[in-house]
């Protein structure tokens, strides 16, 4: 019997492969609102970065997240993906 293909996704932080079920995926959809998905399936240009505040820090100062999403990102979004992140 075939066993289950486990979907691998890059961080953005760190530039890892890890699983998806290990990593955030942060959204921003059509109205330019940036979320943290927690479903995974919400519409909207999507990145994937590990639950780890290094991770986050690296893509801040490294303007990833920006470059993924294709739009400026404001200190106080990353405030609250932090946030989120630390829970």
């Amino acid at each position: 019997m075939k066993s289950k293909k486990i979907p691998m996704r890059k961080c953005v932080g760190c530039k890892e492969n890890a699983e998806k079920n290990e990593l955030f995926r942060i959204v921003k959809d059509k109205d330019d609102n940036i979320f943290v998905d927690e479903s995974g399936k919400a519409n909207g240009r999507g990145v994937y970065i590990h639950k780890d505040s290094n991770c986050l820090e690296s893509a801040f100062t490294n303007k990833e997240l920006e470059r993924s999403l294709r739009c400026k990102i404001d200190k106080d979004i990353y405030d609250e993906l932090n946030k989120v992140i630390e829970k």
